[in-house]
């Protein structure tokens, strides 16, 4: 924390005054010639996202960021705050950072005149000059911009059309700061209005007074395309005030995804020790994301936000954990039975278009689970015929005539050691892993066994039954018979 000096003293320590755009302009130009990140942890936006908000930033632009849900819009708004010096000067006791250069309040104004180069100056760090506002439908003109305070009149025995009894709003605070409004589209068009001044001039209107406040202020916005049609519009004019709209997009490969949610998801070091995560698992939680995004079941406006995959993976640990406390073992591995823990993680995070709501909820997220088990196991494994013929051996002849004579129980609550153990115990299984998957790592190899397993049972080529902490594969023919 910087202390408080004098205006002559901050006069003579050779400050240079700046505007906030100069201010990030210098600092992002500076990072890029030093060869440094400038926004951390936005995987994917490299080369898309990225360049756009440098160029927008160097131009001196208000920002639009219009993406769907759970596409980082509000990480980037918070991380332009690194682009700000680490302390600014302000005339001391002014509501709206005033700079002792430019002062635009009539406190500065008359502070500055009064004492001159002994006005008194503090600084503000740049964490404090982030202000962030959600756009509801409740927001009025007095929460953005201001209005008169009459219980500041009354206390300081000033008449109504005095400039000191203001009270000033977010807008007028967030002087010489970055302003995040987001989701914008859910601002009543009336308040939208009361934008189209500060944006175009800088300046603000509260009430009758006729001020004319400078205001230099960095904005930001966000937006849902879903949200032009179902819950309001951004206005034209104020659309014509923002300087660049930059679309933000979803994770394009599953390597970016899964960078994403290791990133993001809440995960204790004692669990990271104690849990083991095959990679195929994580491979496999990402491709639920993106069959989400491709589903018929889900409303592709609303989007399948980066969330879901965050919230899935830390129910994912959750179950390993719930295991080792219940089975006292001291280490556990991730299975493909705990993805149905993950089920609560997918329904929260989808919008079911009609045909969706007929199914249920949790009869999609489990077709999502099955449509990525398949991705991933046909990226693997020889494709699965949909007919067999009796003369014709394919990859998975011994193993389906193994389930003729035997059944195959698989709890949740099985150590490693067991449940493993009954993996192994079928050498068909062993085999087709060991011809196909070679080079991948044990708890890998182990993964896709399960992978085969489930597969299979997607095709009809095996019977599956389930209750709350057992599946057991059985033959299909077998179970038809008892069905019959």
């Amino acid at each position: 924390m910087k202390n408080d000096t004098t205006f002559k003293e901050l006069k003579q320590s050779g400050y240079t005054d700046k505007t906030i755009n100069q201010e990030i302009q210098a600092n992002l130009i500076a990072k890029i010639k030093a060869k440094e990140s400038v926004f951390e942890g936005l995987w994917g936006y490299e080369d898309s996202v990225v360049p756009q908000l440098k160029k927008a930033i160097l131009a001196g632009h208000h920002i639009n960021l219009l993406g769907l849900r759970g596409q980082a819009k509000t990480r980037i708004a918070r991380s332009m705050v690194n682009l700000l010096d680490e302390y600014m000067p302000v005339v001391k006791g002014s509501e709206i950072n005033d700079s002792p250069f430019q002062p635009i309040s009539k406190f500065a104004r008359d502070l500055i005149a009064e004492l001159g180069d002994e006005t008194p100056i503090s600084w503000v760090h740049r964490s404090n000059r982030f202000f962030e506002k959600l756009a509801t439908p409740d927001v009025n003109v007095a929460d953005l911009i201001g209005d008169i305070d009459p219980i500041k009149a009354a206390t300081l025995k000033l008449p109504y059309s005095d400039e000191r009894v203001l009270h000033y709003g977010m807008i007028p605070r967030a002087n010489r700061c970055i302003f995040v409004l987001n989701e914008l589209p859910d601002l009543q068009a009336r308040i939208q209005v009361s934008l189209f001044n500060i944006l175009q001039e800088g300046d603000i209107q509260i009430r009758g007074f006729q001020l004319r406040m400078p205001l230099d202020i960095q904005f930001v916005f966000t937006a849902n395309p879903e949200d032009y049609t179902n819950r309001g519009s951004i206005v034209t004019p104020l659309k014509d005030r923002i300087g660049s709209q930059i679309f933000t997009h979803y994770p394009k490969t599953i390597a970016l995804a899964r960078q994403i949610t290791e990133q993001e998801a809440a995960i204790s070091k004692e669990d990271k020790e104690q849990i083991t995560i095959p990679d195929l698992a994580r491979n496999l939680l990402e491709e639920v994301a993106f069959a989400a995004r491709d589903s018929e079941f889900v409303d592709a406006k609303s989007g399948v936000s980066a969330r879901l995959t965050i919230s899935a993976m830390e129910n994912l640990i959750a179950a390993a954990k719930l295991r080792l406390i219940e089975t006292d073992a001291a280490k556990t591995t991730v299975r493909l039975l705990d993805f149905m823990s993950v089920i609560p993680s997918i329904t929260g995070k989808i919008e079911l278009v009609y045909e969706g709501e007929q199914e249920g909820a949790d009869y999609v997220a489990k077709i999502l689970i099955d449509q990525a088990v398949m991705t991933q196991f046909e990226s693997l494994f020889p494709r699965i015929p949909k007919l067999e013929k009796e003369d014709i051996k394919t990859p998975y002849t011994d193993l389906i005539k193994w389930f003729n004579k035997n059944h195959l129980e698989l709890n949740y609550t099985d150590t490693d050691e067991e449940f493993y153990s009954k993996l192994n115990s079928i050498a068909p299984l062993t085999v087709l892993v060991e011809e196909n998957t070679p080079r991948l790592s044990n708890e890998d190899q182990n993964f896709c066994k399960e992978l085969i397993l489930w597969a299979l049972t997607i095709n009809k080529k095996l019977d599956k039954s389930e209750n709350s902490s057992t599946y057991t594969f059985d033959s299909a023919d077998i179970r038809q018979l008892f069905r019959n």
